[in-house]
């Protein structure tokens, strides 16, 4: 399978578009944590001392700043960690997520300050909410009366203009290996958070038994009858700005997070890794070049000459850095480009900055003099960005260049296409010969367990018997845990006789053609991108073609871009003017008419209900289905709200789809950002968030 791209052009057109049909403004969801945390820190009077969970200081970060907590009397911040805690200030403030571990690490620091005889006034502010087992806890150390707990309700924070999370990093583990479905009741609470600022969901589709879980939830806490505060008046009518709520549990498509992922972005996050939306880079990158000269030295000099090599840059000091499209001029145009388009389009931007920086030279008269100093402040706000991607890029681009590498996108691609799955069997026992890194086999082994329905029994015994012994024993947990219901993505075929009916089959095969999900051959040569398959370059991610199956049904049958491409051969002119001309109306959002078979084949609960209002016992109230089915006059925004995460590869898709409409936006909801190797570290309990890691 080739690689396919985003023409610059067309990210260009979009911007423009959606322009006009402006998205949905997310900034409030920002504003709502941060006066949640004020108002929680200012519930405690007087100076304090912050004992910080490690895991929440990240996406404390995208809400807050130190500066701020300082304003509101935090003089002192500490890591929650094992060991005495020497606070000087009368007032201590732990905040942290309801997990065993902490309450107990609070417990031992109370009882240590007692038996030192040290006063002091405590309180717990539990993240999102407070929890039985924790008062427990603490009564059963005895501490209970001496703590306040109060709860710091974090929700949605915006990544971007379009993507929203609640940033729990064990979601995913949370549900589908320790059986803990209380993220499923944050998730209704974030959701109903949304209806509260936009009214009712209209119509809620969705696909998965945790995702009817999740459905079922929202509808009994919205149909509680009207309340009487003045917030909740618009959970009794129905939205204007969103026509639906999509839901995709995660193990409804398994194969996407498995795959290496192919955008920038999503390499970025697969061999950097980015931890809520920030990752660590070469200081070199992110501090400017001396500013003497800098308006002399090209933009085309910039990315090549002052750039560190790639060697350097990996030995260089590590600094973190938040990638996000409001600092980053060219973010926008990057981050969902497939990797293999990235290097041309890098080259022109330097050569448009190398043209914009020559303008000085013709700029005779003070006027012109004055136009260029205005525009100087853009430029060089581009030109670093330009170096910082340049410099990324070099860092990537050895990565995807070792054989491991390689040799697993082969695999991959081989496993998609059903080409000669004995070999690639055999390919992947080599991988662990050779002591491939443990997650990428591990990745391939799932993989190949999904698509074929099962590995041949005995080849999976040797294969599980030359992991342990090659990575460790330590590993048998993770083993069994894949093996276990209801993950079940690593299994024997045929199947034992006892194995329950809700680890049956995953129909990769049928699913293959009725969704098209593979694409064989796109022309490496054409400049258009056809179809969302472009992210993985040629497979299309089954959780967007479900998306499509609701919200842009011709794009399953068929490319919505093919049109485009025809307008678009005659040139570079002609695909500029494509997108403008070939822009679909959206349909109006008919639940999963149309693919009711090929949805049901797939293992889980099928959800579409349109929603009753509150206080309507027999449904009176409910707006009317063919109400529904009318175009809209403005244009709506779909929600599309994954349970258990989301990879960058199914955002990148998820924006080309919203590229093709005319009327529709989508706004992507999840419970965290993850990959194949975000997954399996979660799955195995390892790889959490340091002390030295996390930082504000």
């Amino acid at each position: 399978m080739a690689a396919a791209s985003v023409p610059p052009s067309e990210t260009a057109a979009s911007k423009g578009e959606s322009a006009s049909e402006a998205l949905l403004d997310v900034s409030v969801l920002k504003e709502l944590a941060r006066k949640g945390l004020i108002d929680a820190l200012n519930s405690v009077n007087g100076a304090k001392t912050l004992v910080l969970d490690p895991t929440l200081a990240g996406p404390l970060g995208l809400v807050t700043e130190v500066a701020l907590l300082k304003h509101h009397g935090v003089d002192k911040m500490f890591w929650l960690e094992p060991g005495p805690l020497s606070a000087t200030s009368m007032n201590i403030v732990y905040l942290c997520r309801p997990h065993i571990k902490w309450i107990k690490i609070i417990a031992d620091q109370i009882k240590r300050h007692t038996r030192e005889s040290q006063k002091h006034t405590y309180t717990l502010l539990l993240v999102p909410r407070t929890s039985t087992l924790v008062t427990r806890i603490l009564e059963e150390e005895g501490v209970l009366g001496d703590i306040t707990i109060s709860s710091y309700n974090l929700q949605f924070i915006p990544l971007a203009e379009d993507v929203i999370s609640l940033e729990n990093e064990n979601a995913f583990k949370e549900i589908w290996v320790d059986g803990d479905e209380t993220v499923i009741y944050d998730s209704m609470q974030a959701l109903v958070t949304l209806e509260r600022l936009h009214g009712l969901f209209p119509r809620v589709v969705g696909k998965g038994d945790y995702a009817a879980r999740l459905a079922n939830l929202l509808s009994k806490n919205t149909h509680q009858g009207p309340s009487s505060s003045p917030a909740d008046n618009l959970l009794s009518v129905p939205s204007e700005t969103l026509d639906s709520l999509i839901i995709l549990d995660r193990r409804v498509d398994m194969i996407s997070p498995l795959l290496t992922q192919l955008t920038y972005e999503g390499l970025i996050d697969e061999l950097i890794g980015i931890r809520n939306s920030h990752v660590e880079l070469p200081v070199s990158l992110l501090t400017p070049p001396a500013a003497s000269g800098q308006a002399e030295a090209s933009s085309s000099a910039t990315a090549s000459g002052s750039t560190p090599s790639a060697s350097a840059l990996t030995k260089e000091k590590k600094r973190k850095h938040h990638l996000t499209t409001a600092t980053d001029p060219l973010l926008p145009e990057l981050q969902d480009l497939n990797f293999s388009a990235v290097g041309k389009k890098l080259n022109q931007v330097a050569r448009r900055l190398d043209e914009d920086y020559k303008r000085r030279h013709q700029a005779t008269t003070v006027a012109q003099l004055r136009d260029f100093v205005g525009k100087l402040g853009g430029l060089q706000s581009e030109h670093q960005s330009l170096r910082l991607h340049t410099g990324l890029s070099e860092m990537l681009v050895p990565m995807t260049r070792t054989e491991e590498f390689n040799r697993s996108l082969e695999i991959q691609q081989n496993l998609l296409a059903l080409y000669d799955t004995n070999a690639q069997i055999a390919a992947i026992e080599d991988m662990i010969a050779q002591g491939a890194d443990m997650r990428t086999v591990l990745r391939l082994l799932c993989l190949a367990s999904i698509v074929l329905g099962g590995v041949r029994a005995k080849s999976l015994e040797n294969i599980k018997r030359e992991i342990l012994q090659t990575y460790g024993y330590n590993y048998l947990p993770l083993l069994l845990s894949l093996s276990a219901s209801p993950l079940a993505i690593l299994l024997p075929n045929p199947l034992p006789p006892n194995t329950p009916a809700v680890d049956s089959k995953y129909p990769y095969g049928s699913l293959r053609k009725s969704l098209r999900l593979l694409i064989e051959d796109p022309d490496p040569l054409e400049e258009l991108e056809n179809d969302i398959s472009y992210v993985y370059s040629g497979f299309a991610p089954i959780s967007i073609r479900l998306v499509q199956c609701v919200a842009q049904k011709g794009g399953v049958l068929s490319n919505p871009a093919q049109e485009k491409e025809k307008k678009g051969a005659g040139g570079e002119d002609g695909s500029r003017r494509a997108p403008a001309t070939t822009m679909v109306q959206a349909h109006p959002i008919v639940g999963w008419k149309g693919f009711e078979d090929v949805v049901a084949s797939i293992p889980g609960e099928t959800v579409d209900v349109v929603q009753r209002l509150p206080g309507s016992e027999d449904g009176s109230t409910v707006p009317p289905v063919s109400s529904l089915m009318l175009p809209r006059e403005h244009a709506t925004t779909t929600v599309v709200f994954f349970l258990g995460g989301v990879t960058y590869t199914e955002i990148a898709a998820l924006r080309w789809v919203s590229r093709q409409n005319k009327g529709r936006k989508f706004l992507i909801a999840t419970t965290g950002i993850i990959n194949g190797n975000s997954l399996i570290d979660g799955i195995a309990g390892i790889g959490g968030t340091t002390a030295k890691e996390a930082g504000l």
